[in-house]
């Protein structure tokens, strides 16, 4: 289903949720969560299919491959196979490095960063 726009020419979700901030729509956090989490299943569900290791990973490791997918898409992460063939074999400095040799990298290098320095060191990071 997509947003779609009612007999009034409002955006509408689903069965019928306004959703248009014109006529005081939305959706409250829990519902956003509730997307969310949703969000976050089907696409680690993605993760273990395409990658049959990665529920050997660290919960950090797994946040990167998982953050990444999310911002390139499971088919933008898979054009990482050297990088995800070095994260196989644990060898995550390297792989990390390969992360930042990216078009990703250079069209953002924050989150590259980031994500990169989780990779390396196996710890959590904030932006």
């Amino acid at each position: 289903m997509s947003a779609y726009k009612d007999h009034l020419g409002y955006y509408t979700i689903g069965y019928g949720r306004l959703i248009d901030k014109r006529k005081g729509g939305g959706i409250t956090h829990d519902e956003a969560q509730y997307l969310l989490n949703n969000d976050i299943t089907t696409r680690v569900e993605s993760l273990q299919s395409k990658l049959p290791w990665f529920d050997d990973l660290s919960d950090v490791r797994k946040g990167v491959l998982l953050n990444m997918s999310f911002q390139l898409g499971i088919t933008g992460l898979m054009g990482f196979g050297r990088t995800l063939e070095m994260v196989k074999m644990g060898d995550y400095v390297n792989a990390a490095d390969n992360m930042l040799k990216s078009k990703w990298a250079q069209q953002t290098p924050g989150r590259a960063n980031e994500l990169a320095n989780q990779m390396r060191t196996n710890t959590w990071q904030s932006g």
